[in-house]
């Protein structure tokens, strides 16, 4: 049986002028910048002008930890939010955007799949509204403004050995990691080792996704650390007087992109900090309008519920004052049997135990989430080579954890084949049992919130840090830090370090390499492991598929 790919059916999509899409959730068109017609950003004018409403009902999706199987996160996160449209509910969705590096390189896209998509997809997954190009200039701007500082007489005194901004660049680029940077002589100025991070590793990304508005935008981009003197001081980016300019920069990224699914209802598509290496969740914007417009606002955390849902909990809940009302695990059963021990080339044979032998990966992220309070549903997405008896193991293990797995086939019919899971979340979101909390206070010093994930979430025996990451912990807790969240960047693919580590692993061990602090985002980075925060590409980047046909459409997006 074949079907039609994901770039097909995106390209026969029935979309409405966006003007259309806005009047659903009450948007006056002159309140939406349309880009084209079939895309707008939300002005910051109506934005302020309807904080106070009353806010709705918040679903966070999540999944396992990813496997090359697919688990379809995006894709249930839209298929769930057209099935609550059809069983007549007001629901908007909320997604990070797209990066150019994973798109070329290895993951693809991030517009969901199948007849679950948001459109315009290619636009989408390629420049969109230009916010990704304005956080790398208004970013690198502030790296221009630094050395530019010291070649004219380094007036703060930088010590230049101590500069800590890199500059970054939205492509997968190892040859990049690390560079030297005003070679050949005097009229470049003073050479130094530095380096670029992927545009959505950057702290001035993160900070547009935790902020409220454009003044709040500013001050978190002068509260930046770009370097330290001789004597440790710290050197804040409003000192080199940048945060200004960036502002100005930022100024129409701020404002979120609203777009729509395949079955014309409200998508907003805003930020795109990765999971892995950052917070890995959308704007706190789109989400705080989106939950002021709709009666239930679904939206999703990146990679597995360890990474990204730990980090929306701990950091994007705790910062904007958000309480998910259901948390919906996304698995399938083709990922199951991997986390069994099943080959990639063999997973099409139906194989029970496997699925069973899998198991233990999804309950261990069961529980984790319910550890913050929060009533928990398992979507099993569904694929055609699924047999009954698989997905009844699936359902019988989820029971055993005391949560319940629904089927949903929003990949293959849209809407109507979520819409018995989008009938299970409206009721336990309309319950109100939901009593949610962070995983740590924010008084627990800096070290101890590091071991409470890993020990809670992680279930490692220990974390390993050598004396010069515990002395600069504690050296932030005494000028003022200490109550920051941590921002574990880890290998998506494990509960541990290893990516190869797959299941549910206990007493492995967490190597911290090195800790970055984030000012202006509000949190400190902790790099354990092999994470890098510039991705390269695979072997076989996605972009050797990547082209125009005769007609001048593009082909091998994904």
């Amino acid at each position: 049986m074949s079907f039609k790919t994901d770039i097909e059916i995106a390209r026969e999509a029935k979309k409405k002028p966006i003007q259309e899409i806005g009047e659903k959730l009450g948007i006056p068109t002159e309140h939406l910048l349309p880009y084209g017609h079939d895309k707008a950003k939300v002005s910051q004018e109506f934005i302020e002008s309807v904080k106070n409403n009353r806010k709705g009902k918040l679903i966070l999706v999540t999944a396992i930890n990813p496997t090359p199987a697919g688990e379809g996160k995006t894709t249930t996160t839209v298929g769930l939010a057209d099935g609550m449209n059809r069983i007549g509910k007001k629901a908007a969705i909320c997604i990070r955007e797209a990066s150019l590096g994973p798109c070329f390189g290895m993951k693809g896209g991030a517009a969901g799949g199948g007849y679950a998509q948001v459109v315009p997809m290619e636009e989408m997954n390629l420049h969109f509204t230009g916010d990704f190009h304005a956080i790398t200039s208004a970013h690198n701007l502030l790296s221009a403004m630094i050395d530019n500082h010291i070649y004219w007489g380094n007036e703060l005194g930088i010590d230049e050995r101590r500069v800590t901004w890199k500059r970054v660049l939205d492509m997968n680029d190892r040859a990049l990691r690390d560079t030297v940077t005003s070679l050949g002589g005097v009229a470049n100025g003073f050479p130094r080792q530095t380096g670029f991070d992927i545009t959505v590793a950057s702290e001035v990304m993160a900070i547009l996704c935790l902020s409220n508005n454009l003044e709040d935008l500013q001050e978190r981009l002068g509260n930046i650390i770009v370097a330290y003197t001789r004597k440790r001081e710290p050197i804040y980016c409003r000192d080199i007087k940048a945060d200004g300019a960036m502002t100005v920069l930022l100024k129409d990224a701020m404002q979120p992109n609203l777009v729509q699914t395949l079955e014309n209802n409200p998508a907003f598509v805003h930020g795109g900090p990765f999971a892995n290496i950052a917070h890995g969740c959308n704007s706190v914007i789109a989400t705080n309008t989106a939950l002021r417009l709709a009666d239930y606002v679904v939206t999703e955390a990146g990679f597995g519920a360890d990474l990204g849902a730990e980090k929306f909990m701990n950091i994007k809940c705790r910062k904007a004052n958000l309480s998910p009302d259901v948390v919906v695990i996304v698995a399938t059963v083709r990922a199951m049997k991997m986390n069994g021990g099943v080959a990639r080339k063999d997973l099409g044979p139906e194989n029970v135990q496997a699925v069973i032998d899998g198991c233990p990966n999804l309950g261990r992220h069961i529980g984790n989430m319910k550890s913050f309070g929060v009533p928990v549903v398992v979507a099993i997405n569904h694929f055609v080579t699924d047999t009954d008896a698989e997905i009844q193991a699936v359902q019988e293990y989820v029971a055993s954890q005391g949560s319940e797995a629904i089927l949903s086939r929003h990949w293959e019919l849209g809407g109507e084949g979520a819409e018995h899971l989008a009938e299970r979340v409206v009721e336990i979101a309309d319950s109100g049992i939901s009593q949610f909390a962070p995983l740590y206070r924010d008084e627990l010093p800096l070290f101890e919130k590091i071991e409470r994930i890993a020990h809670s979430i992680y279930r490692a025996s220990e974390v390993i840090a050598d004396k010069k990451v515990r002395d600069q912990l504690r050296a932030w807790e005494d000028a003022g830090y200490g109550n920051l969240p941590v921002c574990m960047a880890k290998t998506q693919y494990s509960f541990s370090t290893d990516p190869n580590l797959r299941g549910a692993p206990t007493g492995h061990t967490i190597p911290i390499r090195e800790v970055r602090l984030s000012a202006g985002a509000g949190f400190i980075v902790v790099v354990c492991g092999d994470i890098m925060t510039m991705p390269g590409l695979p072997s076989r980047p996605a972009a050797e598929g990547i082209g125009l046909n005769d007609d001048g459409e593009v082909e091998g997006l994904f």
